[in-house]
């Protein structure tokens, strides 16, 4: 346990240390969830016409633009595993003695840091615009654990889509066709009671609507009470695709 242990934190480790040499990434990434919450949530909030039990609309919808943008991060954090791969690195780091569980884990993990630094460029801007969290400090750290928990899950599929993908083209491909559909398949815009049937069904199923609901009532609500049927599911979500990414990883040197 603590070899796979210290495995996790070289891993995040290795990711602090490209976020300190360059964050360009984290800064032109953040500007999509921020015209999201500057521009098109006091637009329809204008419009009314979405039930958002009493909350302001670009209140209701922060939550959902950060989520998306930090799974956005984490869906794309396998285009680092495919320049590995194409560079060789992959390769000495499968023949180090770390079990492909730990490898995989641990750089799923490593891009919710990302999806952290992230949120911290995202959330002063929406103070900025009069968005109201809750001032609750523990409310916000378990929001941020849900955060970098999820970001793990997503990037596990990630790992998995570039253990059959042998360009970056194709990825990039992929990744979008991914990341727009579990966005607008969610609750992040709108409550899913306003979907057709179909729709709803998928929402059920969908992580990312786990994970927006539990950030929601963290940040915005305060209304806990589907928190743990919210943690249970995105801890689901991440166990399998860590097995499934874990399963496939040697794939990738194939």
């Amino acid at each position: 346990m603590n070899g796979f242990a210290r495995n996790l934190l070289a891993m995040i480790e290795l990711e602090m240390r490209r976020i300190k040499h360059d964050r360009t990434e984290l800064y032109s990434r953040a500007v999509q969830p921020i015209l999201w919450i500057v521009v098109y949530g006091p637009i329809m909030g204008s419009v009314r016409a979405i039930p958002t039990g009493g909350i302001p609309y670009t209140d209701y919808i922060t939550p959902g633009v950060l989520i998306q943008s930090t799974t956005f991060i984490s869906i794309f954090y396998g285009l680092t595993i495919v320049w590995e791969r194409e560079s060789g690195i992959l390769k000495k780091l499968l023949v180090a003695p770390a079990s492909r569980y730990s490898i995989v884990m641990g750089r799923a993990l490593a891009s919710g840091i990302r999806a952290i630094f992230q949120a911290l460029i995202i959330i002063p801007v929406a103070l900025l615009i009069g968005v109201r969290f809750i001032p609750n400090i523990l409310n916000f750290t378990m929001a941020f654990a849900v955060i970098f928990i999820a970001s793990g899950g997503f990037a596990a599929i990630s790992i998995l889509i570039a253990s059959f993908m042998k360009t970056r083209e194709r990825f990039m491909g992929i990744g979008q066709a991914i990341t727009m559909p579990l966005f607008f398949a969610s609750n992040a815009l709108y409550p899913v009671s306003m979907m057709p049937q179909i729709m709803q069904w998928i929402a059920h199923f969908n992580p990312m609507s786990y994970v927006v609901d539990a950030v929601r009532s963290l940040m915005i609500t305060g209304n806990l009470a589907n928190l743990p049927i919210d943690l249970a599911a995105i801890a689901i979500f991440d166990t399998v695709m860590f097995i499934i990414a874990s399963i496939n990883f040697s794939r990738i040197i194939e």
